[in-house]
């Protein structure tokens, strides 16, 4: 697994200092070195965060393996609407999203006595027929049959086409703040493989806006991991205002990603072929759980799902059987670092003979196979330090509270005489999530 993790950071590494050089000739910046250290502490971001001293949860008490009938299953329901998904689907919905700690563990007994009396293959439709998230643990071989694996199997992992062959937007300055400086990214991604592609941009210098509905914000401690980087603004897309303010940003915007279903936010007018019509040049990034192809391309899914259907939450197992999983969200932050380097790698064909507004799109389910079935395997760890003294650890004050953090794994090349060295850090900790002007910054 440590080569999936080098590899895709090595890859937006590169694709960093190749950039680097086309806006800012003879930098000599095209000579990237990737840490593992580094990598293995920024894969685990998570584990390493404190907020005030507190370790983050990762998961609610409904997500996890459960044993059916005849296998397992695992279920994610960390957003309250997944919660109450999951339950009604399967007639168990309580009367409050959430209630006192014995009322939720009452409410795990009687989820689980109600999956042991179902066969994984009832859940997993039962649930995802209901919008929930529920899927049957699947063999490395069973899941190579799988109509999903054979879809998504015969596309590359990283799929980039051109819309046409527009200039690409001027991105208004000078490099001042790195690389990226003047890139103004659009980011409609939630969770973690989107926000980490986001954050690692702003890491690079671009002006990064993530935008929520009002209705459906992200969970405190998954914002405070991921929100590096980047402002935060809430926008009501299905409203006149919103969508005229939507407007307003795209006009201006370099690069629009997104982390939704395939087609979920065509509606809003955000199709890629919709996006370059009226921002020519536009990058569209997209990334989705099982691809863009297939019988499960509208199913909802996260990184601890697709590794329980993909065989590798099988060969993690226990000696006992008991399902395992990868020590680290590994598929997320993998897809992020790719999706992170093909915009970059975009950037840079733009305006070195191929222009044109590009869509890219990168899947969950197919970086898996990357890494089950194309990777070499050597028994390697990916975990990071412990040691509280370790260089890839900071601290730093935000408005979310005191901050221990992992830095970002990709320098930031700023040539001049002022900063000869690359620099490693973010440029700027979480804020207040959805408290920030929707709004790009000035460029003066």
């Amino acid at each position: 697994m440590q080569e999936l993790a080098t590899g895709s950071v090595a890859a937006c590494s590169l694709a960093a200092a190749e950039f680097t050089d086309v806006r800012s000739p003879g930098s000599r910046a095209s000579c990237a070195t990737v840490d593992d250290a580094a990598v293995a502490s920024a894969f685990a971001s998570d584990r390493h965060l404190r907020v005030d001293g507190r370790a983050v949860t990762a998961f609610a008490a409904l997500s996890r393996f459960w044993p059916t009938a005849d296998g397992w299953v695992r279920t994610h329901a960390n957003y309250p609407h997944h919660r109450t998904r999951l339950l009604q689907a399967l007639e168990l919905a309580p009367e409050s999203p959430l209630g006192t700690r014995a009322e939720e563990q009452a409410v795990v007994e009687r989820l689980g006595a109600e999956i042991a009396r179902r066969t994984a293959a009832e859940v997993e439709e039962t649930v995802c027929a209901g919008g929930g998230l529920a899927f049957a643990l699947r063999s490395p071989g069973a899941w190579s049959q799988h109509p999903q694996r054979i879809a998504e199997s015969a596309r590359p992992l990283v799929r980039t086409a051109r819309l046409d062959e527009e200039p690409p937007p001027a991105l208004g300055r000078a490099v001042a703040a790195g690389p990226l400086d003047g890139l103004r990214v659009l980011d409609l991604t939630r969770v973690v493989a989107g926000p980490v592609a986001t954050r690692t941009l702003g890491a690079l210098g671009a002006d990064v806006l993530r935008l929520d509905p009002p209705h459906l914000p992200e969970l405190p401690d998954t914002w405070a991991d991921t929100g590096f980087g980047k402002r935060s603004a809430t926008l009501d897309l299905a409203g006149r205002e919103g969508r005229s303010a939507l407007e307003r940003l795209l006009a201006e915007a370099h690069v629009v990603l997104t982390a939704y279903r395939p087609g979920a936010l065509d509606r809003f007018g955000l199709a890629p072929e919709a996006l370059a019509t009226r921002r020519p040049g536009v990058l569209v990034g997209r990334l989705c759980a099982w691809g863009e192809s297939g019988p499960w391309r509208h199913r909802r899914g996260f990184d601890s799902l697709v590794q329980t259907a993909t065989g590798i939450a099988s060969l993690e197992a226990t000696p006992e059987g008991t399902p395992g999983a990868l020590p680290v969200q590994a598929l997320d932050h993998a897809t992020g670092y790719l999706l992170a380097a093909a915009v970059l790698r975009a950037l840079t064909d733009q305006r070195t003979g191929l222009p044109g507004s590009r869509v890219i799109d990168l899947s969950l389910a197919r970086t898996a196979a990357w890494l089950t079935d194309e990777l070499p395997h050597e028994a390697r760890p990916i975990d990071g330090p412990d040691d509280e003294s370790a260089p890839v650890i900071r601290e730093t004050d935000s408005p979310l509270g005191r901050l221990r953090y992992v830095p970002p794994p990709v320098a930031q090349h700023r040539p001049g005489p002022q900063c000869p060295e690359p620099t490693t850090d973010w440029p700027q900790p979480p804020s207040l999530f959805g408290t920030d002007p929707c709004e790009w910054r000035s460029l003066a």
